[in-house]
């Protein structure tokens, strides 16, 4: 079990190896707009509200995708299941756009925003507001459709690696 010793000091490294004890939902998060189309892996991803139905998405604010994101106002949050790791490792990555997004099949939410065929949930969002805090923009994201497949294992990353979790009824 792990203990806080408040005399030992706060490092970014110290702090990053605690958080990769956090287990987190993998998710695809996407745009598409005037900016383009552009999309990113993330973990830190939550709900904030249900009323209204507000999530929250952290981008890195010198990330190459940010500014779409930023521009087109609007995302959608696709949950991954295991099938797709090797699609998290392409949005993860430097590969091109274009690679990322034929590595899967995709159709469109009403906000215009790419919607991953087969994923756990998705999340159509308008972007209501953004906080820069440190290296990142979070952005705040006002839910406006959901879709959810049926129940199955989910794909999550604890430990600096994946794992899956079971999301079947009991």
């Amino acid at each position: 079990m792990a203990e806080l010793d408040a005399e030992a000091p706060l490092t970014k490294q110290r702090y990053r190896d605690a958080m990769a004890n956090l287990a987190a939902a993998v998710n695809v998060v996407t745009t598409d707009g005037p900016a383009g189309r552009a999309g990113f892996t993330a973990t830190a991803v939550c709900s904030v509200t249900d009323e209204p139905p507000t999530l929250l998405v952290c981008v890195r604010r010198d990330s190459s995708v940010g500014e779409a994101f930023r521009a087109n106002g609007v995302l959608c949050v696709n949950t991954l299941a295991p099938e797709h790791k090797t699609l998290s490792g392409l949005f993860g990555g430097k590969t091109p756009v274009d690679e990322r997004f034929a590595a899967a099949q995709w159709s469109r939410a009403s906000t215009g925003a790419p919607v991953l065929a087969g994923a756990l949930a998705s999340f159509d969002c308008r972007v209501s507001s953004v906080v820069e805090v440190g290296t990142h923009a979070v952005l705040f994201c006002e839910v406006v459709s959901v879709g959810d497949g049926a129940p199955t294992e989910g794909l999550v990353y604890v430990g600096r690696r994946y794992d899956t979790v079971c999301a079947c009824a009991s």
